[in-house]
């Protein structure tokens, strides 16, 4: 049985190939979006509404109310459960998504030590003193490639790495799971890529759709189950703009451009991390996604 993998920046169409290419060869997608395991965080994350679904099993989906926070051997464990059921009854199995550390935690050998409690004591009581932005730039210095795929305003994972560079006295993405260590050696990793400038102006469409679609309200509903209580679902993108402008904190106009330009930046993020897989299969805008994955499949096969 097969394991396919389609990523890539958000907005380059990942999801709509997926289930394209599930009807083709009869497979069940994996969800690997950080944020679509979230129930109710629907519009803002653009996550596929059932008929989208067009009657392929997805799994990962909804798994989480929003005062719950996930973490990546959480996800893993399953995950990975997720691909072996798929496997064992005879369906190929599709891992989809934008967040390159889900996708890695399933295909390769994960090395994060264990937490510190006293070091990441010591490092949260820095962010509140000298705020994490000096911290984020201790980061830059000691791991440069880590800096460059971490929102420098994500304090839990800038601690952590931080943390994990301390504990262990090697650059944060020394820990990452190795490519030459990989569960599916014979996964096929297929990547999406579109010009940035194109990307930047599907970016800002997609923006304007979720506020016409009533992004706002989602967000209403889901302060009211909570979550500006929760660590991870509260920083998603769009959510923690709209939580400010209900604070009172910024205007909707304001919450609409921060919404688009820390898209923007998060683009560049992802970018930056599926750049430096090998392994990838990278399809750009003008070729014929769906047969070009197809062909590669067969092939492989032959």
């Amino acid at each position: 049985m097969k394991t396919i993998v389609i990523c890539g920046a958000t907005a380059t169409g990942k999801s709509d190939l997926a289930v394209s290419l599930a009807k083709e060869i009869g497979a069940e997608i994996v969800n690997a979006d950080s944020m679509q395991i979230y129930k109710g965080m629907d519009i803002g994350t653009a996550k596929l509404s059932p008929d989208e679904r067009g009657g392929i099993t997805h799994h990962l989906l909804d798994v989480l109310n929003v005062t719950q926070d996930a973490t990546v051997a959480w996800y893993q464990e399953l995950a990975r459960a997720a691909v072996a059921d798929i496997h064992s009854r005879g369906n190929d199995a599709i891992i989809v998504g934008g967040t390159g550390l889900y996708i890695k935690s399933i295909l390769d050998d994960l090395n994060f030590p264990d937490t510190d409690a006293a070091i990441r004591q010591k490092l949260t009581e820095e962010a509140k003193e000298f705020g994490i932005v000096q911290l984020f730039q201790r980061l830059e210095q000691l791991d440069p490639a880590a800096a460059a795929a971490i929102d420098r305003q994500n304090e839990r994972r800038v601690i952590r790495a931080l943390e994990v560079i301390e504990i262990t006295g090697k650059p944060f993405t020394a820990n990452l799971p190795r490519e030459d260590s990989s569960l599916y050696p014979d996964a096929l990793q297929f990547g999406l890529v579109m010009d940035r400038t194109e990307l930047g102006t599907r970016v800002e469409a997609r923006v304007d759709q979720m506020w016409q679609k009533g992004f706002v309200a989602e967000v209403d509903r889901l302060i009211e189950d909570g979550i500006t209580r929760a660590t991870t679902a509260r920083r998603a993108l769009g959510y923690a703009q709209i939580i400010a402008m209900r604070n009172g904190e910024i205007t909707e106009s304001v919450a609409i451009e921060e919404t688009k330009r820390a898209t923007r930046q998060y683009v560049r993020r992802q970018e930056t991390w599926f750049s430096r897989d090998a392994r990838i299969n990278w399809i750009s805008p003008v070729q014929p996604r769906l047969e070009t994955v197809l062909n590669k499949i067969n092939s492989s096969s032959s």
